[in-house]
């Protein structure tokens, strides 16, 4: 005669799927016997600290933001306008490709700077002279002239 089919492992899983479903019906009959939060209670606010709490905020300590002063991308700067014209040295220049890079003399930051900007020829490490304005990425350098 054979052996029985049913082995132990399959009577364990049977057990545990049982003892699942019956844990189902049981939480599904105390939601049914407890009745439901209404919308009012179920809320939870968030105060000017960050945490959780019960009762709505304070009018009267809300702040006001207007959406013309969110910026979003790189932020304008306030000493833009001291001096249109500006001085550093080339510290990347490609012919073949027609794009380098300027680094400033005085804030010591790179802009980029395109060979249909320039007057005359440049190369890398040269003093050159420069206007800044506002591409589609940034700050590009413009009228560059070798000094």
């Amino acid at each position: 005669m054979g052996k029985s089919q049913e082995t132990f492992s399959k009577k364990e899983k049977e057990k545990k799927r049982l003892k699942k479903r019956k844990d189902k019906l049981a939480k599904r009959e105390e939601r049914k016997a407890n009745p439901k939060k209404t919308f009012e209670e179920s809320i939870a606010y968030i105060d000017e600290n960050g945490n959780f709490t019960d009762t709505p905020p304070d009018k009267s300590k809300r702040t006001v933001i207007k959406a013309e002063d969110i910026e979003i991308g790189v932020p304008t700067r306030e000493n833009e306008n001291d001096d249109p014209i500006k001085s550093g040295k080339v510290e990347f220049y490609n012919d073949e490709k027609g794009y380098g890079f300027i680094k400033e003399d005085v804030t010591n930051d790179k802009y980029f700077v395109h060979v249909s900007s320039l007057n005359g020829d440049i190369g890398e490490n040269d003093k050159v002279s420069f206007e800044l304005e506002r591409g589609p990425k940034g700050l590009n350098a413009v009228r560059v002239n070798k000094i």
